[in-house]
């Protein structure tokens, strides 16, 4: 019993020691606490209440352009390869590579005189077909007149006719073989066939070309106008079909980096089929290309302006912020105290119709002239005090075509 007795009193007193212990470490943390300065107290609620930075942008009402862009590679209006329609000896080559030439200037001349020979043969027999005919046509005259006499028969007189015909075929023919030495001849003279820019110098003077050369002697390419081909989504073509029904359409033609834009055009035409392979469809069109920036098998992005959407309500696309409820955008909102000072944010839910470079059409959500937060959004939350940095400007006018930025018009969902 008696150590019984000595456990419960070893007990009570470590229990006593424990609450004189714990009583001891809260006195010391009030006091800690207590003895808090009233900067610190006064620094914390500060921290707490500071306005978060952000940048904004004014909501504009404008006209905003919708453009379909697509992958499309240049192709010359007319390509051709000159070749020699005769045989013979090149002698002379008046053009220099890459020169522009009119239709119809001389280009090359090929020997001539093995074809001036031949015309004079055909020329000579012609000349003695032609005098035989002559006289058979004379004696049939004069055996015609002496018909009714009895001198000359009835039969004579229809062998004299049948020469006369005969003769006559054989001038036809001649004239032919005339006019075909004439022909050749001429094919000794090669001229532009087209309007356009001469390559590179296939074949040189002197030597002999043939009329089944496959590589002839230069090639012509026509670049003004020049065209582009390149290709949609087949879900886009008939918007494109119905507005080009509706009168022409702006294509823009801009190099491979997306930011300079090469040249300005119009769509020619909608090919009458679409790729199943890749659910495209091929469009082309046609530039004047004046400045020679487009060059045949060049690769370019085309912009078509589709339509402008009039009186649209414009925020830049960083704006929109996405979250389970949808699309939403931060207001900067003027509180009732000091306009430089007390603004807040308010989370707006918006209605975004059309996305296009970088900039989107709000449907509903967003007021003209309103300030909608483009940057520093992750900080903030419905009713945060904000400060605007200066700078903040509104979405400009055409932001997207002039920074070449080619982007496809995409309607919000």
């Amino acid at each position: 019993m008696h150590n019984t007795t000595n456990t419960f009193l070893a007990e009570r007193n470590f229990k006593s020691i424990s609450l004189v212990l714990l009583a001891l470490v809260c006195l010391l943390a009030w006091g800690c606490s207590g003895t808090a300065s009233p900067q610190q107290k006064q620094g914390s609620g500060a921290a707490a209440n500071r306005p978060v930075s952000v940048s904004v942008a004014k909501a504009t009402l404008q006209d905003l352009p919708v453009y379909l862009t697509g992958l499309g590679s240049v192709t010359a209006s007319n390509t051709v390869n000159v070749r020699s329609r005769v045989d013979g000896q090149l002698v002379t080559v008046t053009f220099k590579e890459g020169q522009p030439v009119r239709k119809g200037d001389l280009l090359a001349v090929i020997d001539p005189r093995p074809f001036e020979v031949q015309l004079s043969q055909t020329q000579a027999q012609l000349f003695k077909d032609q005098a035989q005919l002559h006289d058979a046509k004379l004696n049939l005259d004069r055996f015609t007149g002496l018909l009714p006499s009895g001198i000359i028969s009835r039969q004579q007189i229809d062998s004299q006719q049948a020469l006369a015909n005969q003769l006559e075929g054989a001038v036809r023919a001649d004239q032919a073989q005339v006019d075909n030495a004439k022909l050749q001849l001429s094919y000794c003279r090669i001229t532009a066939p087209i309007n356009g820019r001469i390559g590179l110098r296939l074949v040189d003077p002197g030597n002999m070309v043939h009329a089944a050369d496959p590589n002839g002697l230069l090639v012509i390419t026509q670049l003004e106008p020049i065209a582009v081909l390149f290709t949609l989504p087949e879900d886009n073509l008939p918007a494109v079909a119905k507005h080009l029904h509706q009168g022409p359409l702006q294509v823009e033609a801009y190099a491979r980096d997306d930011q300079t834009r090469l040249a300005t055009g119009t769509l020619l035409t909608i090919d009458n089929v679409i790729d199943p392979a890749t659910g495209t469809g091929r469009l082309k069109g046609i530039f004047d290309n004046k400045d020679a920036a487009l060059w045949p098998n060049q690769f370019v992005n085309a912009r078509l302006l589709l339509e402008v959407r009039k009186n649209s309500i414009v925020i830049p696309n960083v704006a929109i912020q996405h979250g389970p409820q949808g699309a939403f955008v931060y207001v900067v909102r003027l509180d009732k105290g000091d306009k430089d000072k007390d603004k807040t944010a308010e989370v707006r839910p918006v209605s975004v119709a059309l996305t296009q470079g970088n900039l989107a059409s709000i449907a509903s959500g967003v007021n003209p002239g309103e300030l909608v937060v483009t940057d520093g959004q992750d900080k903030l939350q419905n009713g945060s005090k904000v400060e605007v940095q200066t700078g903040g400007s509104g979405p400009k006018n055409g932001a997207a075509p002039q920074s070449g930025t080619a982007n496809s018009g995409t309607p919000a969902s």
